[in-house]
């Protein structure tokens, strides 16, 4: 895939966009792959907690996620993929931004995601969230690797927030478009 990031359009993912969810994930080489079912079901019922990056060469990354049943003003960022051709150009963190952005509107004060210890560029990303939002970071062990049933290593809880409930940040309010 080719383009920049400048011209990756945010938008709410569709049932349509499972496949590409997969193809992302499974070429990371890095994250945890679901089934092709699972990216499907995703778009559809968690679309509203969920966005994808589309560029003129389709769907280039993606952000799913979910409110926490047991606490309402949680989102958990399930995964985050972009597309090889476009890492390292800041989608990731447009992604994140546009979801908190719309999160925070309906009452979301804290993000929680799991990060393995060996995953830089996932904790470098969430730690810049943390900063730029100006809201406390929290790590601590979630779940220790004996719990998996495969090699995976262990997993830690990043918890960001509270966030303000006006979506201010460290640096005053955040645009809500991405171009």
């Amino acid at each position: 895939m080719s383009g920049s990031a400048g011209r990756v359009e945010i938008d709410t993912p569709a049932v349509a966009d499972g496949p590409e969810l997969y193809r992302i994930t499974r070429d990371s080489g890095v994250l945890d792959v679901n089934s092709p079912y699972a990216y499907l079901l995703w778009c559809r019922d968690f679309a509203t907690t969920s966005l994808v990056a589309r560029s003129h060469d389709g769907v280039v990354g993606f952000v799913t996620g979910y409110v926490r049943p047991d606490a309402g003003d949680t989102l958990v960022v399930w995964q985050i993929g972009v597309d090889a051709a476009l890492r390292g150009h800041g989608v990731a963190s447009r992604l994140l931004e546009r979801l908190l952005d719309t999160a925070s509107r309906d009452g979301i004060r804290h993000l929680e995601t799991t990060i393995t210890a060996d995953n830089a560029a996932s904790i470098n990303l969430f730690s810049a969230l943390a900063r730029d939002r100006g809201a406390p970071l929290e790590v601590s062990p979630l779940f220790p690797a004996e719990l998996f049933p495969d090699s995976h290593i262990g997993e830690d809880l990043y918890r960001i927030g509270p966030f303000a409930a006006d979506g201010a940040t460290a640096h005053g309010t955040l645009a809500a478009s991405v171009s």
